[in-house]
Order: C-alpha cells, then sequence, then structure tokens
C-alpha cells in the first residue's frame, strides 16, 4: 500500500522556469546581450544553474567563469524567485485529493536557501509531510538518500511510497531507493531520452492520473 507521496518540485509541482529564466537573462541584459526566449530555457529548468548557465553563457562547470556566472545567477533567482512561478493546472486539486487518506512531501535538488521560502509562499508550508532539499543530506539525487530520509521524516517505509518527477534523475532516485516511480510528460524532461525509456513504473500526463496509478 502507498502511504506517501513523494514530489520532485520544479517541473513536476511548480512551474519555476520563468523565474529561473528570468535570473539567467538578467545577467544577459545586465551584459548588453539579448534575452533568451523561455522555451529554450524551460527544457533546462530542472538542471538548475548548471543547465541554464551553459544554455546562456555555454559555460559548464570546471570553465573559468563557470563559477562566478552560477554564483550571480543564484543571487538573481533568490530575489525573485516568486515572480511567475505557479503549481501547474491540476496539482492543487491533486495534493487536496491527496491529502484526504495519505501523505505526501517534497524531494528536490534545489537547495534550502530557495526550497523553504518557494515552499512557504506556494503554500507547502504545514502541509507536507517534508520538503528536503537538494543540500538536507549529504547526496543529491539521483542518490537515493534524500528519498529515504524524506520517508524517515514522514514515518513511513521506503517501500510505502511512491515518488514523482520529470526527470531522469527523479526515477533513478526512486528505484533505488525501493520505490515506486512515475514519470510525468507535462515538466522541463531534461536532455535525456524520453520518459518512456526511464524505467518508470508508469509515465502520466496530467496530475490526475497520480490517483489513478494509487
Amino acid at each position: 500500500m502507498i502511504r506517501c507521496v513523494l514530489f520532485d518540485l520544479d517541473g513536476t509541482l511548480a512551474d519555476t522556469a520563468p523565474d529561473l529564466a528570468a535570473a539567467l537573462n538578467k545577467m544577459r541584459i545586465d551584459r548588453g546581450l539579448a534575452p533568451l526566449p523561455l522555451e529554450p530555457l524551460r527544457r533546462m529548468a530542472s538542471s538548475g544553474a548548471r543547465g541554464l548557465v551553459g544554455v546562456g553563457f555555454g559555460l559548464k562547470p570546471g570553465d573559468a567563469e563557470y563559477e562566478a556566472h552560477r554564483v550571480e545567477f543564484l543571487a538573481n533567482y533568490e530575489n525573485a524567485l516568486h515572480v511567475h512561478t505557479r503549481l501547474f493546472d491540476g496539482v492543487e486539486e491533486l495534493l487536496a485529493a491527496i491529502e484526504a487518506d495519505r501523505k505526501w512531501g517534497v524531494v528536490t535538488n534545489k537547495a534550502k536557501r530557495f526550497t523553504d521560502p518557494l515552499s512557504r509562499l506556494i503554500g507547502f508550508t504545514g502541509r507536507a509531510a517534508c520538503v528536503v532539499s537538494g543540500d538536507t543530506t549529504a547526496h543529491a539525487k539521483p542518490h537515493p538518500a534524500p528519498l529515504l530520509h524524506a520517508a524517515e521524516v514522514s514515518g513511513v517505509a521506503a517501500g510505502e511510497c511512491i515518488y514523482v518527477g520529470d526527470d531522469l534523475r527523479d526515477i533513478q532516485a526512486g528505484r533505488a531507493a525501493g520505490m515506486k516511480t512515475l514519470a510525468v510528460t507535462w515538466g522541463y524532461l531534461g536532455d535525456t531520452d524520453p520518459p518512456e525509456g526511464w524505467g518508470a513504473d508508469a509515465v502520466i500526463h496530467q496530475p490526475r492520473q497520480v490517483l489513478d496509478f494509487l
């Protein structure tokens, strides 16, 4: 029996891409560069600073200018992380339905300095059984540690949880933790193979289908 539904945050519960893209485009505008349209940036939103700085400036970890760009990007995002961010259509209804007889929580690779204020602003505080950030444990996804910690905090066994996410590493982490997994197609999906090839227990196309799987 599934007693707890755990969700990724960016691209699964909330559409954070517009605010992430705005943080990157502020950097470009400040340098006299044209802002990039949202859609090419949306796909990389789940990869955070690494993905967006890569798209916006062609930099990758290890490059001489990467770290300074990463720090600037994160500062921009922290200063405006809930301007355009919204829950995806159907998510609020899904969470309300789950709350009737189960627990739910959030497990994200987003750092605590962003996750905690964003969770408050979008109304998760006091509702979620857990909110686990990318720096809550010693490892981030695809390592199973954050998911195992989430199960422990929620007071359920890992095998009684299902993890829902929009990125390959979400499914890898969930499987490694011994949880059922759902891959969602309304999210950002990264730059990997299509979700049908990720090895999830099911691929779903709208939030309500989580309930169908349960």
